[in-house]
C-alpha cells in the first residue's frame, strides 16, 4: 500500500487526526460501506434476524464504537462467524422461518434481549481485563470453531442460493445437497451462480475504473438490473423444462421505507432461561474471542504498528453491542475482513469507521427501495463464498503442518460442533487438547518447570514437559515477579516436550516488557520443540 506525505507521522484517531486525515478516512470509509452494505444484509437475514438489523449493527458501530475504542484501522460490524449463534437463538426462541411472522417477531425480540445482556457481559469483561485470557484458548480449537462455522453457513446458504428453503440440522442439509441441485429453482439459482462467479473472478480484473468498486457492489451493479428485467419480485410463475417455479417477493431483500419504524425493542423474559444463559455465555465469549483476535491481526498489518488496548477495545465492543441489540440490532466485533479493506484503501485513523457507519445510515434511511431490489440469491452467494474461506482447504493443510497433535484437535473441534453444538464442540476441542496434554507429561494450571537463581541478577525457568494455554497464567506470573525484581531471565525449553505456538507469541511480547525496563528476556530452545 501505498502511503501520502503525511503518513511520516503516526496517525492519531483525535481531533487533529480528524481534520488532518479526513480525506484519506472518508475515502475508505465510503469504500467499507460498499463492501459492509451487501454483508450486513446477508449476515442479517442468514441469522434469521430482519434484514435492516444488520444495518442498525454497523451504524452503531461506526457512530459509537470508534469514540469508546483505541483500535484506530477496524471496522466494527456484524460478522458471519457469528450467524450460528444468532441464528441458533431465535430458532431456540421459536423461530419458524417465515411461516408464522408473529412467532418469529417474539423470537428476534426474546434474542434481543439475550444480545443486550451477552453486551453488559462484555463490558464486565473488559473491566477485569480478561482480553488477555480470551486469547488463550488453543489455536488449534479457535480455528476449528471457525472451520465448522464455515461448513454450517454453507450448509445454510446453499438452497438460498438455489432459491429454495433451508431447514434442518447442517449434517442433513449438507447431505441433501444433490437433492437441492436436482429441485433449484432456475432463475434464482443463475442469479446466485453468477453472483458467485461475479465475485470469484474479481481477482482476474484488470480495468483500473472497475477495480474501483468492491467485488460485492459490483456483483449488484450486475445482479439488481438482472433480477429487475426478469422480474423477479413480481409475485408469480414460470414454466422450465415442463416445470412451474415460483418467483416474488420473497425472493428480494425487504426493509422499511421509514428507518425508525424499524427500531424493535428486546423483550428480557427469556435471558434467565436456559436457552437465553445458554446464548448469553456463546455471545459474549465467541463474540469477544474473535473480536479480540480480529484486532490483534489488524494491529499487524497496521502501517504504523499501532496497538490495540484489547480491554478498552472489549469495553467498547460491549457497549456498542447493548446499544445495538437495544434498537434491533444483531451482534458486532471486529470484522477482520472489512478491516483489511479499510487499510487497502488508505484509513489512516478510527474516523473511517465512523464514515462507513455514516454512509450506511444515510444509504438506508434516503433510498430504502434500491435495497428491496436485491436478490436473496445474491447475498446468500457472499455468505457461501464466506464459508468456503472459513473452512477452506487450505485451512485444513495448514493446521495439519503445525502438527499432528494441533490437527486432532483441529477436527475434533470440527466434529464436536457440527454433532453438538458451537459452545460443546468448543469444549470438545479444548478436553482434547488437554488429553494431549497429559499424555505429552503436562499438567493443568501448574508450572512443569526448575528455577535456578544465578549470582549475577539472573535466573533460568527450565520449563518441561508440555506447555500450553494452561500453563501460561503461572509462567506470567513469574515472570512478572522476575520483572518487578528487576531480574534477567532465560527460558530454558529444550527439555519440553511441546511448546504451544501461541505460549510462544505471547513469550515474545514479554521480551519486549523486558527490554523496556533495560532487562533480558531470552529463549534457549529447541527448534522442535515448540508446536508451530
Amino acid at each position: 500500500m501505498s502511503m501520502s506525505s503525511d503518513s511520516t507521522e503516526t496517525p492519531k484517531g483525535n481531533l487533529h487526526g480528524f481534520k488532518t486525515h479526513s480525506k484519506n478516512d472518508i475515502l475508505s470509509g465510503f469504500l467499507v460501506f460498499l463492501i459492509a452494505l451487501p454483508l450486513c444484509l446477508g449476515i442479517s437475514l442468514a441469522s434469521g434476524y430482519p434484514a435492516v438489523a444488520g444495518i442498525f449493527t454497523a451504524i452503531v458501530g461506526g457512530l459509537v464504537a470508534t469514540f469508546l475504542s483505541n483500535s484506530e484501522l477496524t471496522i466494527k460490524g456484524p460478522a458471519a462467524g457469528l450467524i450460528v449463534i444468532a441464528l441458533g437463538c431465535v430458532q431456540d426462541f421459536g423461530f419458524t422461518g417465515g411461516v408464522d411472522p408473529e412467532k418469529d417477531f417474539q423470537a428476534y425480540r426474546l434474542a434481543l434481549g439475550v444480545g443486550v445482556v451477552a453486551g453488559v457481559y462484555q463490558i464486565i469483561l473488559g473491566f477485569f481485563r480478561v482480553g488477555i485470557l480470551v486469547k488463550l484458548f488453543p489455536h488449534a480449537a479457535i480455528h476449528g470453531l471457525l472451520a465448522s462455522i464455515g461448513i454450517i453457513i454453507i450448509a445454510k446458504q446453499f438452497p438460498v442460493l438455489l432459491g429454495l428453503s433451508s431447514h434442518g440440522s447442517p449434517l442433513d442439509l449438507l447431505a441433501s445437497i444433490p437433492y437441492f441441485i436436482i429441485n433449484m429453482n432456475p432463475k434464482i439459482a443463475f442469479i446466485g451462480i453468477l453472483s458467485v462467479i461475479i465475485v470469484l473472478s474479481y481477482s482476474y480484473i484488470k480495468n483500473p475504473t472497475l477495480k474501483l468498486i468492491p467485488a460485492p457492489m459490483l456483483m449488484l451493479l450486475i445482479i439488481v438490473p438482472m433480477e429487475t428485467f426478469w422480474g423477479i419480485g413480481r409475485e408469480g410463475a414460470y414454466t422450465f423444462n415442463n416445470q412451474v417455479f415460483e418467483v416474488g417477493q420473497k425472493f428480494l431483500v425487504n426493509v422499511p421505507t421509514n428507518l425508525l419504524k424499524a427500531v424493535t425493542f428486546p423483550d428480557f423474559s427469556g435471558v434467565i432461561t436456559e436457552t437465553g444463559i445458554k446464548y448469553t455465555v456463546l455471545f459474549a465469549i465467541i463474540g469477544s474471542l474473535e473480536g479480540i483476535l480480529s484486532a490483534k491481526a489488524i494491529d499487524g498489518i497496521d502501517p504504523w504498528e499501532r496497538k490495540t488496548n484489547l480491554d478498552r477495545d472489549l469495553i467498547g465492543t460491549g457497549i456498542a453491542n447493548t446499544l445495538s441489540a437495544f434498537i434491533g440490532g444483531l451482534p458486532m466485533i471486529s470484522e477482520i475482513v472489512r478491516s483489511k479493506a479499510n487499510i487497502d484503501n488508505g484509513a489512516r485513523t478510527r474516523f473511517a469507521n465512523f464514515y462507513h457507519g455514516m454512509f450506511l445510515l444515510i444509504f438506508v434511511a434516503l433510498i430504502p427501495g434500491v435495497i428491496n431490489q436485491i436478490p436473496l440469491a445474491a447475498l446468500a452467494a457472499l455468505l457461501v463464498i464466506t464459508g468456503y474461506r472459513l473452512a477452506s482447504p487450505n485451512e485444513f493443510k495448514s493446521i495439519y503442518r503445525e502438527g499432528k497433535d494441533q490437527f486432532i484437535v483441529f477436527v475434533s473441534t470440527i466434529f464436536g460442533v457440527l454433532a453438538t453444538d458451537l459452545l460443546k464442540g468448543l469444549a470438545i476441542g479444548i478436553g482434547v487438547r488437554i488429553v494431549i496434554h497429559f499424555i505429552r507429561g503436562g499438567s493443568i494450571f501448574r508450572l512443569n518447570a526448575k528455577i535456578i537463581p544465578e549470582r549475577d541478577r539472573s535466573v533460568t525457568i527450565f520449563l518441561r514437559g508440555s506447555i500450553i494455554f494452561s500453563s501460561w497464567i503461572p509462567l506470567r506470573k513469574q515472570l512478572q515477579r522476575f520483572l518487578d525484581n528487576g531480574k534477567r531471565v532465560t527460558l530454558d525449553i529444550t527439555e519440553t516436550q511441546l511448546v504451544d505456538r501461541r505460549i510462544m507469541s505471547k513469550i515474545d511480547e514479554w521480551k519486549i516488557k523486558f527490554k523496556e525496563k533495560g532487562l533480558e528476556l531470552t529463549v534457549r530452545a529447541l527448534m522442535t520443540s515448540v508446536d508451530e
